[in-house]
């Protein structure tokens, strides 16, 4: 008797205790980071990485597999209609893009869930974001 009112309260415990592993929040949690708008003032090419991780937040609609994949793939679609994006490798699975940028810099986009499109970032030149893929 003894051991089962011992045994049950750190059961509860150890089971409270256990963390959760979606990854999603963490990547999205903007805190502790330089703000969205105030990076996209550095330059042309982190304005579009802000844009594009705006509507990667913007596509999330879950967190079964074939949800993650359209969400990469809309993301993708996005990016490919900003001027200087050279090309887009998509890692659904991960919540992630890595662009490639006609300058040669290379970056891995989360999800920036700060409420606001992608359009909205400042610094993005004119008409980015609204052409077809290419």
């Amino acid at each position: 008797m003894r051991v089962a009112l011992v045994a049950l309260p750190a059961l509860l415990l150890g089971a409270t205790a256990c963390r959760t592993y979606e990854a999603y929040p963490k990547l999205a949690s903007q805190k502790g980071l330089v703000p969205a708008d105030q990076f996209a003032a550095y330059g042309r090419e982190q304005a579009e990485a802000v844009a594009i991780g705006r509507e990667l937040a913007v596509a999330h609609h879950g967190e079964s597999p074939d949800a993650l994949s359209r969400d990469a793939a809309q993301a993708t679609a996005y990016a490919k209609t900003l001027p200087d994006v050279v090309d887009v490798t998509p890692d659904p699975a991960g919540h992630r893009l890595t662009v490639r940028f006609k300058s040669g810099w290379r970056a891995g986009i989360v999800p920036i869930a700060d409420g606001k499109r992608g359009s909205e970032t400042p610094g993005l030149p004119a008409g980015a974001g609204t052409s077809t893929a290419k």
